[in-house]
């Protein structure tokens, strides 16, 4: 890739494409805290007080076994 594109080594990455890119011994974390709270402020809502999250964040998603296939370029 470097013989086609000039390239250089930035440190960690924090943003891509908008997304806020947490690394760490856990994993890799992506969220768009930054976002939000930017729309907050541009609607004047940026001192709104937070509400949690109305589900559960501490589910294990799984392959459905019983599922119909389906084409995932059509997504």
């Amino acid at each position: 890739m470097s013989r086609e594109f000039e390239m250089s080594l930035m440190g960690e990455l924090q943003f891509f494409l908008g997304l806020q890119i947490k690394q760490g011994l856990e994993g890799t974390f992506v969220h768009q805290a930054k976002y939000t709270r930017d729309i907050l402020r541009k609607i004047n809502m940026g001192d709104s007080k937070p509400m949690t999250t109305p589900m559960s964040t501490n589910t294990t998603l799984d392959a459905d076994e019983d599922g119909e296939a389906v084409d995932q370029k059509e997504f």
